[in-house]
């Protein structure tokens, strides 16, 4: 039996009382509250502190129970027999979704301890401290062979889990450690994520405003996943509740740190189990192949180490789901100003006197746009230098990294003010480039080479913006923004079918003039094969509807006079899975765009990876009058295209 637990000990478990918390006290309150304590037998720890009580097993690093209030809050099958059902704890089972889960059930990291060599131990003892902390670590020694067996596959390095659990903590942390050493091999790390499956009992999910509803399994085996995919850098506090028991289960993240995609990463946080069961389940993912990915690559003879989080586990109750969601939003906050954590110790994580401040001030000058350049919602963030991947397999070409795709290392990302003034708090030492964009300003900021070194904050003063500019500006369709929220449907993304819709919609196509049209109406939020079958049918996770013909867009535009110089078509696309787009003007062919490959549509999103393209356009397929360019998708299936952000027609004479 995989966790090493007897069936019995189990139900023993999920039968012992736990302390209580009210809804609105936080997870470290003036410390009156019962002493943690920890016991151990043969398979696992038991941690408790009269709230919480939290059962870890020994073996795997997986969190097997966690109660509050004498409420078990993970998922747990019965069997016929009325105890706990551990068939899909048996060897081979369920990793690959065998049985009536697609994982293991409870809470887990996607790449556990299991392995030849796990090494076990108490890494706070609260004997030792008056009962203040404790703190378990279960280590596997990868020794060069792969560990775990995560949805992406296992990956080569050791893999350490901790669970912690404070005085008056009204809920659980938890962190995980990878360390690949120089003598092993080359490794590429598939999806990595920790997951809860929570109690039948829970039935509201909040993960965003937007996904914040009721949930009832009988929906579960009928919804698309990733119908219920958010923006993880908005949505730092998730989760579910019950609207029977006024009971909530909360992730939260007092940094995104550790998190893949910086602010524009979309990710998992929360849906049902893709099974019969239909468990709620509660996602951290750190690294995913979704809407464009991220890569984590190490090379033989490369020392990488992350650590990612710790976070919390929290519970709360007291209050209906959306006061529930509240008190987490509020304790996540909390959390954030006690992030670094001062008791985390032993790994690569520096403390808050080694960790700074960068502050500056973004200052954009657009000469194009004198007196009228505006800016919104501007983000700023210190990522690791863009770099080139390392080949970890024979046969695959390496690729470029930038912060958009990088797991390996570390982000900080931050709102700026009105005035474009930021601070990024608690940067670990290390090499960075600074990167900046904002809404309404086509492009990104970057500044290079910043080195951020242990105690010694740093101020960047003030840092001139000037956007790019390949002439005066003819025409722009949309609003630079990373998304394309703004067209029609852009606020309504999420549901199968998306792509089949459009061909009822627009029977006959894009047809935008510009000075008339409004893209907001007149401009279909992705851009997709043209489906000709009535009968075409969506189906979940990006599957269904079929192929379509190919699909022309055009934008026709008057100019006063024929054109001379260079005119330069600039195309923001936000997220897309297409082959390429092929471009005419006046019937004639003017080029194509390429580099499109993410999952954003298939996935129901509205951005993947963003990415600006220039395409030059020979200015003698222009005339005086009337012009039609056409942005033409190939035929083929419905669900591969593009979703545009922006598109301008530039022109130096």
């Amino acid at each position: 039996m995989k966790n090493a637990l007897t069936r019995r000990s189990l139900m023993r478990d999920l039968t012992l009382g736990a302390g209580c918390a009210l809804l609105g006290k936080p997870a470290s309150a003036a410390k009156g509250g019962p002493p943690v304590t920890l016991t151990e037998d043969g398979s696992a720890y038991t941690l408790a502190n009269g709230i919480v009580q939290a059962r870890v097993d020994k073996k795997s690093g997986d969190l097997l129970s966690l109660q509050y209030k004498g409420t078990e809050m993970l998922a747990t099958i019965l069997g016929p027999d009325g105890l706990p059902d551990t068939s899909v704890d048996q060897p081979g089972a369920n990793k690959r979704g065998i049985g009536r889960y697609t994982d293991h059930q409870f809470g887990f990291w996607s790449h556990d301890t299991t392995g030849p060599n796990t090494i076990v131990k108490i890494t706070i003892d609260p004997k030792s401290n008056g009962g203040e902390r404790a703190e378990v670590s279960i280590k596997g020694i990868s020794g060069g062979a792969p560990m775990g067996a995560g949805p992406g596959g296992s990956f080569i390095s050791d893999v350490e889990i901790r669970y912690t659990m404070g005085r008056d903590d009204s809920g659980l942390y938890t962190y995980s450690i990878f360390e690949h050493q120089p003598d092993y091999p080359a490794s590429t790390l598939g999806e990595a994520r920790f997951c809860a499956k929570l109690n039948t009992f829970f039935d509201w999910m909040s993960i965003s405003e937007k996904q914040n509803h009721l949930y009832p399994k009988e929906t579960g085996p009928h919804e698309d996943k990733y119908d219920f995919t958010v923006n993880q850098f908005e949505n730092p506090a998730f989760g579910w509740s019950s609207t029977t028991r006024n009971i909530g289960f909360w992730f939260l993240n007092p940094t995104v740190e550790y998190l893949s995609g910086g602010p524009t990463k979309v990710e998992f946080q929360g849906h049902r189990d893709t099974n019969q069961v239909a468990a709620p389940c509660v996602l951290n993912y750190w690294r995913s192949s979704h809407y464009g990915g991220a890569s984590v690559d190490v090379a033989q003879g490369e020392h990488w180490t992350k650590v990612i989080g710790p976070f919390l586990l929290y519970c709360n109750s007291g209050g209906d789901p959306q006061a529930l969601w509240k008190d987490a939003r509020e304790q996540r906050a909390k959390e954030t100003k006690k992030w670094p954590y001062d008791w985390v110790a032993g790994v690569d994580y520096p403390h808050r006197n080694q960790r700074v401040a960068v502050k500056g001030q973004i200052l954009l000058s657009d000469p194009m746009m004198p007196g009228r350049a505006r800016m919104s919602n501007l983000l700023v963030g210190l990522a690791y230098p863009a770099y080139t991947a390392p080949v970890t397999r024979p046969g695959t070409p390496s690729h470029e990294i930038d912060w958009q795709g990088d797991a390996k290392h570390y982000e900080f990302w931050a709102h700026a003010d009105e005035q474009g003034r930021f601070t990024l708090l608690n940067v670990r030492p290390g090499p960075y480039n600074l990167r900046a964009f904002a809404d309404g300003v086509l492009g990104e900021y970057a500044k290079t080479g910043i080195t951020v070194e242990p105690g010694r904050p740093i101020d960047l003063g003030k840092l001139p913006w000037t956007p790019v500019r390949r002439g005066k500006q003819l025409w722009e369709i949309g609003i630079p923004n990373r998304t394309g929220s703004e067209f029609l449907k852009g606020d309504d993304y999420n549901h199968d079918g998306m792509a089949l819709l459009y061909a009822k919609l627009f029977p006959n196509d894009v047809n935008y003039v510009v000075g008339k049209s409004d893209f907001r109406k007149d401009w279909y939020f992705e851009h997709i094969p043209h489906s000709e079958d009535p009968n075409a049918r969506a189906g979940m996770f990006g599957s269904g509807g079929g192929n379509g013909r190919a699909t022309p867009w055009s934008i026709t535009f008057d100019l006063p006079n024929a054109p001379r110089g260079k005119a330069t078509l600039r195309v923001a696309i936000a997220g897309g899975g297409a082959r390429q787009i092929d471009l005419t003007m006046n019937g004639q062919p003017a080029g194509k765009i390429e580099r499109l490959p993410d999952s954003g549509i298939s996935h129901n999103g509205i951005l993947g990876i963003w990415r600006e393209h220039e395409v030059p356009l020979d200015t003698s397929l222009m005339k005086a009058g009337t012009n039609v360019l056409k942005l033409i998708m190939p035929a083929g299936p419905v669900n591969q295209g593009v979703i545009y952000d922006y598109l301008r027609l530039e022109l130096e004479e």
